[in-house]
């Protein structure tokens, strides 16, 4: 009788179940485990910050199938015909053999288990910030479901009164809404001067403002120098500028690094990032070994550079990738990323997908031009929500290099447009014509999305002189002034306005007041309304009229990142 094939995962969180059961899909007859160090099995780690939040309170929905079984070791045996081992971790890989040695870590039990292939998906493991007091009771991360467990509680039980989240990245500010939520004072801590780096900082602004509308506090431009504490437990924190806060809660998101200790141990190569090197089939420098997840670097399909990209949905795909490779050979690849992602910020959402415009710079796309568009995902009369998006585009070719989105509106919708048109490689001229789904509960009848081509395509073409709001604090600040035209309402006007010495000219009475303007045809003079349309309309007629140094305030004042007089 033939030798089954023998197909090892080690790791039981996202990437290596998906895996394991895509392997068994492929190959029917192959004998397919899983070794997790851990005692619980595909985890829905993303959803930890909601469980925590009470957005629901059963424990095993993060554990469970979509018909709501949960993924226990003997629902892989029955439904799967996978030998799941839960609390066995793998303690060194033998590639010579092709042998693992491992220790259950409930028993102390060791032994040793043979592999035909074998799938790395040990994950990562949490950042902690190098100062002194790191091991008071009081300090955790949000990595494990030990770690969403234990805030769990916490937020239950209503005793802790401040708590302080360091890092303003993804998991940072969803573990300040669900404190937020259980009452706790929260203080978010970042050391660089924004909050979700993956944005540009005009739009990391926004998300900022409603952050601290919902009333945490966010501290920018510092970082943690000591964890103070009594008798063993967190009694505040000292910033590097010498603050010194109270709490007796601090969350630690401050970025996650690849768990790579087995991998390198057994000689198999890292990269530059310091992650697994594979190739396209996720295949290591050991021919029959994978690796996925986030212990793994992976390309950038826009650079071309090598990556770190540690998200579910990646995982997953990776681990499909990977599964169906070690049960037939290499036959699928998984090309890289083009790093889009989401969080909610209570009830805003913030997503991205390809190149900010720091980054593109950063990475010497100098010929760049970016716009950004402020609309309702859907019309009024159908209680439309705000969005406001920044897209960064090649001038010479129009291609499309990335989108952010802000807003309490339909920000999914519009990342997942721009990704798949960047997957595409789609020009703004391509985009301009999109034909997308249409309907009033839905989406405008020029999609948010459709409306910032068409204003970048405006841009590109010369028709529109733009200038971001950050632009125009800066020129407000320096020694020559523009004159700032405001063409709203006076009702608008009185309800909300910047303070910065703007007028006021409504866009109906722009035309019969002229006389009004700098007499000087060269002044540099910036239109905008609410979200800028009105200031497009007025900069094309005061252009008509002679006036040559015209630029319009990009998203208006819903836009405006700074504070306002109203």
């Amino acid at each position: 009788m033939e030798k089954r094939k023998r197909i090892v995962v080690i790791g039981g969180s996202a990437a290596g179940p998906k895996a394991a059961a895509k392997a068994r899909r492929i190959d029917n007859d192959a004998e397919v485990i899983i070794l997790q160090k851990d005692g619980d099995l595909s985890m829905a780690s993303c959803g930890y910050p909601y469980y925590v939040g009470g957005c629901f309170d059963d424990r095993n929905m993060l554990l469970g199938t979509p018909a709501g079984v949960v993924r226990s070791p003997q629902f892989y045996l029955n439904a799967k015909d996978i030998d799941a081992q839960v609390h066995t971790e793998v303690t060194a890989i033998d590639r010579e053999r092709r042998m693992l040695s491992f220790r259950k870590t409930v028993t102390g039990e060791t032994g040793e288990i043979t592999y035909d292939k074998l799938i790395i998906a040990t994950g990562s493991v949490p950042r902690m910030p190098p100062v002194p007091g790191a091991g008071l009771e009081g300090i955790t991360t949000l990595q494990s479901m030990g770690d969403a467990d234990f805030l769990r509680k916490v937020a239950d039980e209503g005793k802790i009164k401040k708590a302080v989240v360091i890092g303003g990245g993804l998991i940072g500010i969803e573990t300040c809404e669900a404190l937020q939520l259980a009452g706790i004072e929260i203080t978010v801590i970042e050391l660089l001067p924004q909050l979700l780096t993956f944005l540009d900082w005009e739009m990391a602004k926004l998300v900022e403002n409603h952050v601290r509308a919902k009333g945490a506090n966010v501290i920018t431009d510092n970082g943690i120098a000591e964890f103070l504490g009594e008798k063993g437990k967190l009694t505040g924190v000292k910033l590097q500028n010498g603050t010194e806060l109270p709490c007796e809660l601090a969350v630690v998101a401050i970025g996650v690094v690849p768990n790579t200790k087995l991998a390198r141990e057994a000689g198999l190569k890292t990269g530059e990032t310091g992650g697994i090197l594979v190739d396209s089939y996720m295949q290591t420098s050991d021919p029959d070994i994978y690796a996925v997840g986030d212990c793994v670097e992976i390309t950038n399909r826009i650079t071309g550079k090598k990556v770190l990209a540690p998200l579910g949905d990646l995982a997953n795909l990776q681990g499909r990738v990977a599964g169906e490779n070690a049960a037939s050979g290499n036959c699928v690849t998984f090309p890289g990323t083009i790093q889009t992602g989401i969080c909610k910020v209570f009830d805003y959402a913030a997503g991205s997908t390809g190149l900010s415009e720091s980054n593109a710079r950063r990475l010497g796309y100098g010929d760049i031009i970016t716009v950004i568009n402020a609309s309702p995902d859907k019309p009024g009369f159908m209680e439309g929500k705000l969005l406001v998006t920044k897209l960064v585009a090649d001038r010479k070719t129009g291609a499309i290099l990335g989108a952010q989105c802000v807003g309490p509106g339909n920000v999914n919708r519009q990342i997942a447009q721009w990704a798949v048109a960047i997957q595409g490689r789609l020009t703004v001229e391509d985009f301009v014509n999109a034909d997308l789904p249409y309907a009033p509960p839905f989406s405008l009848a020029i999609d948010h999305g459709l409306a910032a081509a068409h204003i970048l395509q405006n841009k590109m073409k010369g028709r529109m002189k733009g200038i971001s709001c950050r632009e125009v604090m800066e020129k407000v600040k320096g020694g020559d002034k523009p004159f700032l035209l405001d063409v709203r309402q006076p009702d608008e006007f009185e309800q909300m306005r910047l303070g910065l010495g703007e007028t006021l000219m409504p866009l109906g009475a722009l035309r019969k007041r002229l006389h009004e303007m700098p007499p000087d045809k060269e002044k540099e003079i910036i239109c905008y309304c609410k979200i800028s349309l009105r200031g497009y309309e007025a900069a094309l007629v005061l252009e008509a009229n002679g006036w040559k140094n015209v630029k319009v305030m990009e998203g208006g004042v819903m836009a405006w990142p700074f504070p306002r007089e109203k």
